[in-house]
């Protein structure tokens, strides 16, 4: 059972909102809905969720926007994210994903796949503790036992496959990674998910990290081969 985890489920269709819950509370998780992404934000920020499922097309804010707060917000930062979006919206799922979403889920989806997805997502967190705590790299402190970062003291907002990726890089420093490597290390079983993911994760990460993107100090591309971490 999963009596702990507390999923909130954002989307404006009623019949949808009932069959993901009844879907999710077979399993032995809490749930909670909200039709608008006003109310979703109000409730992600005094509610202690595990997990938020984000429809992209929202009435009023949009899933996008919601995901951006949610992410820049040091009190909800690292609650991961799965986003559902329509079928075809290619650009949308790439732009979720750059906005801090750990997974999407294309509709019409079945509510058996949207659980593995689920499941796979607290699987990635939950991975054996590591036995060093903390690690610090120049001004970025990596703490792994609450799944933080912070750079000059101040809480940078990643997502929990963001944070699964650079601590995967940062504890190998220097060592250089392939895309499929890493997609090996950070995805594992997820059949859905392609190369580039990685590179839109690495982009996004550079963007909260790094004081220069273009120009990256921690994390470094070695051209037609991967990517690796600095740590001076």
């Amino acid at each position: 059972m999963h009596a702990s985890k507390h999923i909130l489920v954002v989307d404006d269709e009623a019949d949808l909102v009932e069959l993901v819950s009844y879907n999710l509370k077979k399993e032995g998780f809490l749930v909670d809905s909200a039709p608008d992404g006003e109310k979703a934000l109000a409730k992600a920020r005094k509610g202690k969720y595990s997990l938020i499922i984000l429809d992209l097309m929202l009435p009023g804010l949009s899933g996008m926007e919601l995901c951006r707060i949610i992410r820049s917000d040091p009190r909800t930062a690292s609650i991961p994210i799965i986003m559902l979006t329509a079928k075809g919206e290619e650009i949308d799922r790439v732009l979720g994903l750059e906005m801090g979403a750990d997974d999407y889920v294309t509709k019409p989806f079945s509510p058996r796949e949207l659980v593995a997805r689920v499941k796979v997502v607290f699987r990635r967190i939950a991975d054996k503790p590591l036995s060093v705590d903390i690690i610090e790299a120049g001004d970025l402190v990596i703490n792994k036992e609450t799944y933080s970062v912070t750079q000059k003291g101040k809480p940078i907002g990643l997502s929990a496959t963001e944070f699964k990726l650079l601590l995967f890089l940062a504890e190998r420093k220097k060592k250089v990674f392939s895309r499929d490597q890493l997609l090996d290390a950070v995805w594992r079983d997820e059949a859905f998910v392609e190369p580039r993911t990685v590179d839109v994760h690495i982009r996004r990460l550079r963007t909260q990290i790094e004081k220069d993107p273009a120009n990256p100090r921690y994390i470094k591309t070695m051209r037609g081969i991967g990517y690796f971490f600095n740590g001076e």
